[in-house]
């Protein structure tokens, strides 16, 4: 395919995950305040939008609490820096089997199977501009994990986004979840043209390489919105190649803990890098006042306010 260049690029930082980071580096921030002060820092450096879950505030592991994601909402809120928030729903899908021979019942730790109306409730409390639809099921890492998306639940959960006025980012870890988000958008769950997150190097969907990229890439029909990101080192040659694509880019602690080998970095110094890349590929920064207005967004207080 010809060269299709982003002129105009908007960068998202993934500020914290779920993942077991918490005890591998010390700028993975725990609790409301630190998340929200790190999201804030990462609007200063040139994130136009921020990604977030949440975290307990004592022992790091992912929470799905209602009150942690109010918390971080209105910190966010309240800064003088503006940024567009993007709050996780992929909450609540966890399954974790048995062993080979007897995979059920499923074990308790690790699984968290909720419904798909308390998988949104911080969403529909908060009112954040966007939030993600994690579009397929996979088998995820670990040996006997897998992260569950039936058809149902995300006809169900887009329904509910597009209903609330929140902005689904599609996460999209394989080819087969951009065939089925067309699909969403075709029946008229979601609204075109989409948001998608191409989501490359996470054990076991899409590998990290170009031609995969470039076969995601091809399958997100022209008028839609996309970002890609990959894992660790591929971080920043990610953000290079989504915008030699034509996208825009994610970097963050979510998905890459260190700035260079063995220099642990804050999710600021990964966006300052990720802004040095765009500007010396001779593309411009969005803001977030510019990325409202290209995705449709509205900027709205949390409900409970």
């Amino acid at each position: 395919m010809p060269l299709a260049m982003n002129r105009n690029v908007f960068i998202t930082c993934a500020v914290t995950g779920s993942g077991g980071t918490q005890d591998r580096s010390p700028h993975v921030p725990r609790s409301p305040r630190q998340i929200a002060d790190s999201a804030i820092d990462a609007a200063r450096a040139g994130a136009a939008i921020v990604h977030c879950h949440v975290r307990d505030p004592d022992t790091g592991a992912p929470s799905r609490r209602v009150e942690l994601y109010r918390e971080v909402t209105k910190r966010i809120r309240d800064a003088e820096v503006d940024v567009v928030l993007n709050l996780t729903a992929g909450m609540g899908g966890d399954m974790v089997f048995g062993s080979t021979e007897a995979p059920l019942p499923v074990k308790a730790a690790g699984t968290d199977m909720i419904g798909v109306t308390e998988r949104i409730a911080h969403i529909r409390d908060c009112l954040p501009e966007i939030c993600t639809l994690d579009c397929g099921t996979m088998n995820f890492a670990e040996a006997d994990y897998v992260m569950t998306n039936t058809p149902g639940m995300l006809r169900a959960m887009g329904a509910m986004m597009t209903e609330l006025g929140v902005k689904p980012e599609i996460e999209a870890f394989d080819t087969g979840h951009l065939w089925f988000a067309k699909e969403l958008v075709r029946e008229g769950t979601l609204a075109s043209p989409a948001l998608v997150q191409l989501c490359m190097g996470v054990p076991w969907g899409a590998p990290s390489d170009l031609n995969t990229l470039m076969a995601m890439v091809n399958n997100i029909p022209d008028h839609w919105i996309w970002s890609a990101f990959s894992l660790g080192r591929d971080q920043m040659p990610y953000a290079a190649a989504a915008i030699l694509a034509g996208g825009h880019v994610r970097v963050g602690l979510e998905d890459n803990l260190f700035l260079d080998k063995g220099v642990l970095a804050t999710n600021a110094q990964l966006v300052e890098r990720a802004v040095t890349i765009v500007e010396n590929m001779g593309a411009k920064v969005m803001g977030p006042a510019a990325v409202r207005e290209r995705l449709g967004l509205t900027k709205r207080a949390p409900a409970s306010a």
